[in-house]
């Protein structure tokens, strides 16, 4: 019987849209975040999907606070990788980008512009471009959230120009209402479409809400890695509340044996994503 193939578990701790009042355990201060972060990299989750919010729990691009939750996370959970949010949601142009000078892991990168569903979520070549060249300018490894197949080929021609170092690292990301649909004729169209245009290059499914664990499922089974976590899924299913965010880590980590993987430690999420190791030299 072969062996397990290791599968890195990405949580998607807080996010912007879920509430308090939609759900308890949604960690919203810097300290509900790294005893959240601490949870699931102790039930098996390896890289944290980091964003920040305001006591009002609306989302902020403050360097203070990232700063914060990144000393806390590497204190609690040695090894884990810590990649910050550039997204739209905690801020506009260049403050989306101001916390990278932390030099944290890995940061988003959206190499495009798509629906979301009441706004665009907008992107402008401008935006990509100095985001990419910050993240460079620090050795952070941008992850590409795909929201789209434009988006891949956007970061493959990065890739050609010397914006972007290889090997990428990419997120397919479906189930957001106006954007992609989890369809998995498409899903598998692009892990094909990766593997011609950057054979090197590794992904990540992630699902929104009720589709959070069809696309843990289909990654799992198509030899990708994982996202879950309270950001995108507040609710389990339809009448439960998600109990925290180490509870969809453990989700993932027992459905890892039904398609012969199972977690990535620490070193080995590092190797597979040409990532320092831990503790740095």
């Amino acid at each position: 019987m072969p062996e397990p193939t290791p599968c890195i578990i990405t949580v998607a701790i807080t996010g912007s849209l879920p509430r308090k009042k939609d759900n308890p355990a949604v960690p919203i201060t810097v300290s509900e975040q790294i005893e959240s972060t601490h949870e699931a990299f102790e039930a098996g989750a390896t890289l944290v999907h980091c964003h920040v919010r305001n006591e009002d729990e609306t989302p902020t691009s403050d360097p203070e606070k990232f700063a914060r939750l990144l000393e806390g996370i590497r204190k609690h959970c040695p090894g884990m990788i810590v990649q910050f949010s550039t997204g739209g949601r905690s801020g506009k142009g260049r403050e989306r980008g101001g916390m990278l000078p932390l030099r944290p892991d890995m940061a988003s990168l959206t190499t495009g512009s798509c629906n979301f569903p009441n706004r665009v979520y907008e992107n402008d070549p401008e935006l990509i471009d100095w985001l990419a060249a910050e993240m460079k300018k620090y050795g952070i490894k941008p992850e590409i959230e795909v929201f789209d197949l434009s988006m891949l080929f956007k970061a493959v021609e990065m890739v050609k120009e010397g914006k972007i170092d290889p090997p990428l690292h990419v997120q397919f990301v479906m189930g957001v209402k106006n954007a992609m649909p989890v369809d998995r004729e498409v899903f598998e169209f692009y892990i094909k479409t990766l593997h011609r245009l950057a054979p090197d290059a590794t992904w990540t499914g992630a699902g929104i809400g009720k589709d959070q664990i069809t696309l843990n499922r289909w990654s799992l089974e198509l030899g990708g890695h994982c996202r879950t976590g309270l950001e995108d899924n507040v609710r389990l299913d339809k009448y439960t509340l998600a109990p925290s965010n180490a509870a969809l880590v453990r989700r993932v980590v027992d459905l890892c044996p039904e398609y012969g993987r199972r977690p990535a430690t620490v070193a080995e999420a590092r190797a597979i994503l040409k990532l320092p190791p831990w503790p740095p030299a």
